[in-house]
Parts: structure tokens; sequence; C-alpha cells
């Protein structure tokens, strides 16, 4: 495909999905907090979108960099409501993005461990989180970060899963199954622990950049 043609998929993708969180927000009176993890899922996902679809790593890395400048924005007017919880100091949409944009620089050509590594903040950082919000009963703090003991088991599970397919269905050449299996599980565990510690918002930079250095530690060239 065209990279010019990726590049305006990846708009309009982001844009649904931001439309979408909008509409569930509106419509349905989902609240902000859940609605910020259904576009945190979406974006993630598109680590797919990117690896699939654009030729160079040049091309690829201009949708994320361009929401580094477009969140900054939406965190300090709420251009995207369903995105914005208000809350001062909640970095979270800007670091994302750019850690989006720095795995796509660091590990392309390497499409398997690109996305894996975004997997455990993608799936397993959001489902934690409404997890332990609403069903979280037995709590820890760490380093002044307090979390649920039933987020952080959500978010080694999903993390595990989602962390493994990409290590599947993705490598050239095949990754054995019972290797990628382990490895996706000690990705997973360490990524659970990184964001246990980390303080709010900052895990979207710290969960990616354990994620991708055990990956790159584990698949070395």
């Amino acid at each position: 495909m065209n990279d010019l043609l990726a590049i305006v998929l990846s708009f309009v993708y982001v844009f649904l999905a931001l439309g979408a969180a909008e509409a569930l927000r509106r419509w349905r009176g989902y609240a902000v907090d859940f609605t910020r993890k259904f576009v945190h899922i979406a974006v993630g996902m598109w680590a797919y979108g990117t690896v699939l679809l654009f030729r160079q790593r040049g091309a690829a890395i201009i949708p994320p960099l361009a929401f580094v400048v477009i969140n900054a924005m939406s965190y300090r007017v709420g251009l995207f409501k369903a995105m914005e919880t208000g809350e001062k100091g909640r970095f979270g949409t800007v670091y994302f993005p750019i850690s989006f944009a720095a795995l796509i620089w660091l590990l392309w050509g390497r499409p398997h461990l690109l996305v894996a590594a975004l997997m455990p903040m993608t799936w397993g950082d959001a489902l934690a989180a409404v997890v332990g919000r609403r069903a979280g009963r037995h709590y820890y703090t760490v380093c002044g970060s307090r979390r649920s003991l039933e987020g952080s088991l959500v978010m080694f599970i999903a993390g595990w899963i989602n962390a493994l397919v990409p290590l599947l269905v993705l490598a050239v050449p095949p990754v054995a199954i019972d290797r990628a299996v382990v490895v996706a599980a000690l990705t997973a565990f360490c990524a659970t622990v990184v964001e246990a510690i980390s303080p709010w918002g900052i895990d979207n930079l710290t969960v990616p950049a354990i994620s991708a250095l055990i990956l790159v530690l584990l698949f070395p060239r």
C-alpha cells in the first residue's frame, strides 16, 4: 500500500475511534474513565495496521507523532471530551503516542516485537484499570502507587495473551509456540510489575519500554 494512503487511513481510524468513544459517552452515558480506555485499546490495536500497511518507518511514525501534538492540545483545552478527565497532571494520552512512535523507530523491521511490546500497555493496563475500579477488593501500595491485586492479575493475563498473538502470527521465521508462550508471559509479568510502581500516567512510557526491552533481550537478532 502507498504510505500516503496508510497515513490517511491511520488518521481516519483514530478519529473514528474517538467518535465512537464520544458517542458512548453522550448517548450511553459511559464515564470518561471507560471511554478513555476504549480509545486507548483502539489506538493501541492500530499497531497491527501500522506494521501491515506501511512500507517505510519514516512514514509510519508520522501519525503517532502528530497525535502527540493533537493530544497535548486536547489536554489543554478539552478537545476530545471522551478522552479527557479534566485532572491536571495526567499526561497518559500524550505519553502513549510517544511510546508508539519510539517503538516504531526502534523496532521497525521486527513487526512481531513492535506489536507485542505495545500489547501489555494496550490491553493489560486498560483492562486492569477497569477491573480494578469495579471489582478491586485487595489493594497494595508500592512507591506511593495504589493498585489492586485483581487489576494486576487482569493486566498480567491480558498482557500475556495479547503479547503472545503477534509473536505467533507476525514473526518471520515463525517462533516456536512454547518459546513464544514463555516470552509473552515474562514480558507481561515485567510489564505488570513496572505498571504497579509507576506514577500515574508514566506507565504509558515505562510499560512499553520494559516490554520492548524484555522482548529484544529474549529475541536477539
